[in-house]
């Protein structure tokens, strides 16, 4: 229900991307120009029961539920940005892959929630979440 959400360009911040931060307890976030992808798979977690990792670094979802090496539709699907080594990176929702390339489902692709494709030698992990507790 949330395909499509994007920024607006400019002094107006999208209402919805920043009710995600404070839902999932970032309330000093008040701008729609913040790195949200991890902001996003939080929200939906919290909003499922399902482990967050309560970080918008995408890679802190290293950390969370169970690694797992063959996803299914749902699974999280975790990038490196930049450099391999490196703390940036990019999370989101497995949706397939094809040939080299995975399919994620992710907010702030292209600064909105939409499907994109990204080079499989960009992956960091799988991970299948758990209820929370």
């Amino acid at each position: 229900s949330f395909y499509g959400v994007t920024e607006i360009p400019g002094e107006e911040h999208n209402p919805t991307i920043v009710s995600w931060f404070k839902d999932i307890g970032h309330k000093w976030v008040i701008t729609d120009e913040t790195a949200w992808c991890s902001c996003f798979i939080n929200w939906l977690a919290w909003s499922l029961r399902l482990e967050m990792s309560g970080q918008l670094d995408a890679r802190s979802w290293l950390g969370v539920g169970d690694p797992i090496t063959d996803p299914l539709k749902g699974h999280i699907v975790i990038l490196w940005r930049g450099d391999p080594g490196g703390w940036r990176g990019h999370v989101g929702l497995f949706l397939r892959t094809q040939g080299s390339q995975i399919w994620i489902l992710g907010g702030n692709q292209n600064n909105q929630v939409k499907i994109s494709q990204y080079p499989y030698e960009r992956l960091l992990g799988y991970r299948e979440l758990n209820l929370s507790v």
